[in-house]
């Protein structure tokens, strides 16, 4: 029953590699996800928040104005140290909730963690495998002009502000280069497969 943690940085392909995973049979637990619903209207999370960084970043429907919580937080780490405080233990508590559930289908699950944040958050937690989608920084820089309308300048800020790939290689078990074609993509997922999962 591996759990295992997938992360890469903006634009790293790491959800390709989570959907093939999804394909051949993993539960795909999605860290993003689950910050969505720990935000959700009327949370304590959600009224933390808003305590913490003025009550106009939530909408008039109640939800997140994520765009406004952002601008606020954005370039300003003592900020972002305060966000997390208020969002990772939630967070954290319902991952585990979970692993929990998917590992209660059967001793062959093999459960998947797709976390953005595996560097900066969770890299101490007890992974049995830690699989890193890895594409050299001026790629993905290139991939969010292309593909997600972005100025170089945006891009690189968004780049800049996560984890360096070399912190995230630091941790990985299993590195899955993405910036060849999809095709090369997949098939180095599809090994790992076999090794997370292989026939009796």
């Amino acid at each position: 029953m591996p759990l295992v943690a997938l992360t890469g940085g903006i634009a790293s392909g790491k959800s390709t590699i989570a959907r093939r995973l999804a394909e051949h049979g993993a539960v795909v637990v999605d860290a993003d996800a689950i910050v969505r619903s720990v935000q959700a209207p009327g949370s304590p999370v959600l009224a933390a928040i808003a305590d913490e960084f003025g009550g106009d970043v939530i909408l008039a429907d109640g939800t997140l104005d994520r765009a406004a919580l952002a601008g606020r937080v954005f370039g300003h780490p003592d900020r972002v140290a305060r966000l997390n405080a208020i969002v990772h233990p939630a967070v954290r508590a319902e991952s585990h909730r979970r692993f929990e559930e998917a590992f209660a289908g059967g001793p062959e699950s093999v459960v998947v963690y797709d976390v953005p944040l595996l560097a900066e958050a969770r890299a101490d937690d007890a992974w049995d495998r830690v699989v890193v989608a890895h594409a050299p920084a001026a790629e993905r820089a290139a991939r969010l002009v292309a593909l997600r309308g972005m100025t170089e300048a945006e891009a690189g800020a968004r780049i800049a502000s996560q984890a360096s790939d070399e912190e995230r290689l630091r941790l990985a078990d299993v590195v899955i280069d993405t910036s060849g074609t999809i095709e090369d993509t997949l098939r180095q997922v599809d090994v790992l497969w076999t090794e997370l999962h292989p026939r009796p």
